[in-house]
């Protein structure tokens, strides 16, 4: 019983790690159409920031360094936006769509390697330690992982709800013409979307330092999962995003209790091709209104 609750303490931990990038993964698709193929990368670069500059070379405190980071992502995202998220929505083929994003990725790829080398690094001292409970070691790292991800979710559905920029955002993911029509500035609304999606990158990144290596692929697989977790839950849905990265997360760490951790890798990318064949709208198919 306690090898379980491990298990599932670690899926919970993971699957809200796929949840966050599912979501970041939702909220540029409902902005703009297009798939960011360069979100691992504003994962990386987030983390680098935040360990490689700001904490080992200048000795930023950890709190005064993750809000730093945060609002520099959130910048850099906005930047992005301008010069690739907004061009490339407005073509006709999602072709150079996807190029535009996976040469941003190699860019900040080649970038990050020239300003902080290929070696990579950790943080020994961030987010260390662990909590027993009832004989269950449950990781800080988990433990923060799992509070800041239902901050996030919570704060994302009030913004939504609640607020006028969160407003318009929705109305440009239900249609952008009639959005423009209705005195909604899109591309500015994409701005502040890719913004945000950058600043939830940049809190993954943070995230999973004490987890893995500060190191150019460290989000490779992540985001790969991360993607599997919105189109297993319902690709352009955030519900389906959190429904399909618990899941995954869950999934993936129950199989290692029965199955070569080798493989766990390849539990998401199994979900996600028996969804594609069972079910391709996903779990929670998002709901769209004819009028």
């Amino acid at each position: 019983m306690v090898t379980f609750l491990q298990l599932l303490v670690s899926g919970i931990g993971m699957g809200c790690i796929y949840c966050m990038v599912a979501i970041e993964y939702t909220l540029i698709w409902n902005a703009s159409g297009l798939v960011n193929f360069g979100h691992e990368k504003f994962i990386m670069l987030g983390a680098y920031i935040f360990a490689g500059t700001l904490m080992l070379k200048l000795g930023v405190p950890s709190g005064a360094a993750i809000l730093i980071t945060i609002l520099i992502m959130f910048l850099f995202g906005a930047l992005t936006a301008v010069g690739v998220f907004n061009p490339l929505s407005r073509l006709n083929s999602n072709i150079f769509a996807v190029m535009g994003t996976l040469m941003l990725s190699e860019v900040l790829n080649e970038a990050a390697r020239l300003i902080w080398g290929p070696a990579p690094f950790n943080l020994p001292d961030f987010i260390k330690g662990s909590y027993n409970v009832g004989g269950v070691s449950i990781p800080k790292v988990y433990a923060v992982i799992v509070v800041v991800s239902m901050l996030l979710l919570v704060s994302i559905h009030l913004m939504f709800k609640m607020t006028k920029v969160g407003r318009a955002m929705r109305c440009v993911a239900q249609d952008k013409k009639a959005a423009a029509l209705m005195g909604i500035n899109v591309n500015a609304n994409i701005m502040l979307t890719v913004g945000l999606s950058a600043a939830i990158c940049c809190i993954i990144g943070i995230l999973i330092i004490p987890i893995l290596n500060v190191k150019l692929t460290m989000a490779s697989v992540i985001a790969l999962k991360g993607f599997s977790a919105g189109i297993v839950g319902g690709f352009g849905s955030i519900p389906g995003a959190i429904v399909g990265g618990l899941l995954i997360g869950i999934v993936e760490s129950l199989y290692t209790g029965v199955g070569p951790s080798v493989y766990r890798d390849v539990v998401a990318f199994v979900l996600l091709i028996g969804f594609l064949l069972v079910k391709p709208e996903g779990i929670l198919k998002k709901k769209t209104v004819n009028r």
